[in-house]
C-alpha cells in the first residue's frame, strides 16, 4: 500500500502519552525491566514515508517548516502505542470449529475431540479441500480484522495441510498474504503439527501402524517438505508440535536441526497440554521461542536462562481451553523476559484480538500493564525477529502505530478487557482506518 503522493509526511501532535517511545532501542526486555514502559507525555511523533522520523515534548517541538505534504493529526487527551506484534497464529484456515467448542462444553477433552478426527486433522481436511484463491480470500479478512484492533506485524503457521502437497500450499498462500497485506508477516512452516490420518499420494500410509506411521511422516517432513520450502524460500521459521501423542522432544529435535540446514530458524510448541520436554528442546536447538507453557516447570526456567529463547505465553488458547495458567510471574521474576502471542486459530483459541490477550495477562496471570505491553510489543517483536524494526516508538523503525480514544492511561486498555478503544491505526505510514 502506498502513501497518498499528497501526504508524504504524518505529524501526530498533542499526544497525552506516547507509550514504549526508546531513545536507545533495545531488542527484548527480561526480568525486573519489563515493569518499565518508557512513556513521554505531552508529546509529538513525525512518520515521513513509512518510517518514524523523531519524537519528543510538545514543550521542545521545533515547530513546522515545511507544510509540503504534510498530515497532521491532533491526539489531544489520547495515547499513541506502537502496533502489537503477534508471533504466533494460524491465521491460515479452511473453517471454523464451533462444533468442538460445543462438544467441549458437553464434556469432551481436546484429546478426546482429536480421537474422534477432530482438532488439527478436521482443520487439515478442509484445507486440502480449499483453493489458494479461497484461503487466501478468507486469511486476508482475518488479517483486516486484526490490523484493526491495532495489530502491525504478525506470524503465520502452516500447519493444516499434513502432505508435502498441502503444506507447500499453505505457505504459498502465506507469501501471497505477505505481497497483499500491509501488515509485516513472518511465515512459519509447522508440518510436525499431527500426525496425518492418511497422505494423499502415498502409498500404503494408511495401513501402517502409529509409530511407523509417525516415522515415515517425519521422513516426508525432512526429506521432501523442507527442501521444497527452501528452494522456493517459503519459510522464515520450522515449528513442532512437542506433545504427548504429537512429537516427542527427541523428534523434534531431529526435524529442527534439519531445518536449521535448510536455514530456518527454530521454534516449539512447548508444555501445553503436559509437560513433554519442548522447551528443552527448544533451548538445545537455539529456538528463537518456545510457546504455550502452560506446564514449564522449575528446571525448564532454568534452561530458559542460559538461552536466548523467547518464552512465549498465548492467553487465548489457555483462556479456551481452560489449561492452567502459564507460571508467566515466576518466569518474570526469575530474570527472564515474556512475550504474548494471540495462537488465533479455529480450534484452541478463535480470537486475534491482542488487546484482550493483554487483559487476559494482567488479570489471570498477575502481569503488570507495563509488563504485559512489553510482552505484546518489543518482546513478541524479538519472537519474530523484528525488534530492530518493530515493537517500540524509535527513529528509523517502521511507522507502525495506533492512536487510542481519548482515555486515562495506558492501563486503562487492559483495564476495560471488552472494549475497543482504538481510534486511528497506522501501517507503514499509511493512515489504515480514523
Amino acid at each position: 500500500m502506498k502513501r497518498d503522493d499528497l501526504f508524504m509526511k504524518l505529524l501526530i501532535k498533542n499526544i497525552k502519552t506516547l507509550v514504549q517511545a526508546e531513545e536507545n532501542p533495545r531488542l527484548k526486555v527480561a526480568g525486573a525491566d519489563m515493569k518499565v514502559l518508557p512513556c513521554i507525555e505531552n508529546a509529538w511523533l513525525a512518520i515521513e514515508e513509512d518510517k518514524i522520523v523523531d519524537f519528543g515534548k510538545m514543550d521542545d517541538f521545533p515547530g513546522i517548516t515545511d507544510w509540503s505534504g504534510l498530515q497532521v493529526i491532533d491526539a489531544t487527551d489520547k495515547l499513541v502505542f506502537p502496533s502489537w506484534c503477534d508471533s504466533h497464529t494460524h491465521i491460515v484456515f479452511a473453517a471454523s470449529r464451533e462444533q468442538e467448542f460445543v462438544d467441549r462444553i458437553n464434556g469432551l477433552t481436546y484429546q478426546q475431540i482429536a480421537h474422534r478426527g477432530g482438532g488439527i486433522l478436521n482443520s487439515a481436511k478442509k484445507l486440502r479441500e480449499a483453493s489458494e484463491d479461497e484461503l487466501v480470500e478468507s486469511a486476508l479478512k482475518r488479517l483486516n480484522e486484526v490490523m484493526m484492533q491495532g495489530t502491525g506485524a504478525i506470524e503465520i503457521k502452516s500447519g493444516y495441510g499434513l502432505s508435502v502437497e498441502a503444506e507447500l500450499k499453505m505457505l504459498r498462500v502465506i507469501k501471497k498474504l505477505k505481497a497483499l497485506s500491509p501488515l509485516t508477516i513472518k511465515a512459519t512452516f509447522l508440518g510436525a503439527h499431527a500426525v496425518p490420518a492418511d497422505i494423499p499420494n502415498l502409498q500404503g500410509f494408511k495401513s501402517l501402524e502409529g509409530f511407523q506411521k509417525k516415522e515415515k511422516y517425519i521422513q516426508l517432513i525432512i526429506n521432501e517438505m523442507l527442501p521444497q520450502i527452501a528452494a522456493e524460500n517459503l519459510a522464515d521459521y520450522c515449528d513442532v508440535f512437542c506433545e504427548h501423542g504429537y512429537y516427542t522432544a527427541e523428534e523434534t529435535i531431529n526435524i529442527l536441526t534439519a531445518a536449521k540446514s535448510y536455514g530456518l530458524i527454530p521454534k516449539v510448541h512447548a508444555e501445553q497440554l503436559s509437560n513433554s520436554g519442548g522447551v528443552k528442546a527448544g533451548v538445545s536447538v537455539g529456538a528463537i521461542s518456545v510457546d504455550h507453557l502452560e506446564y514449564v516447570n522449575d528446571e525448564d526456567i532454568i534452561a530458559l536462562k542460559n538461552s536466548q529463547t523467547m518464552p512465549t505465553i498465548l492467553p487465548g488458547a489457555q483462556f479456551f481451553l481452560q489449561e492452567p495458567f502459564p507460571p508467566a510471574r515466576k518466569i518474570i521474576d526469575a530474570g527472564l523476559p515474556v512475550a504474548i502471542a494471540s495462537d488465533y486459530n479455529p480450534g484452541s483459541s478463535p480470537s486475534g484480538n491482542m488487546n484482550f490477550m493483554v487483559s487476559l495477562a494482567c488479570i489471570q496471570y498477575k502481569m503488570t500493564p507495563e509488563e504485559a505491553i512489553n510482552a505484546a510489543t518489543i518482546n513478541s517483536a524479538y519472537a519474530m525477529g523484528l525488534s530492530q524494526t518493530h515493537g517500540s516508538i524509535a527513529i528509523g523503525k517502521q511507522a507502525n502505530v495506533f492512536i487510542t480514544k481519548e482515555i486515562s492511561s495506558y492501563a486503562f486498555l487492559p483495564y476495560s478487557f471488552a472494549s475497543n478503544n482504538i481510534e486511528t491505526v497506522i501501517i507503514n505510514g499509511n493512515i489504515i482506518h480514523h
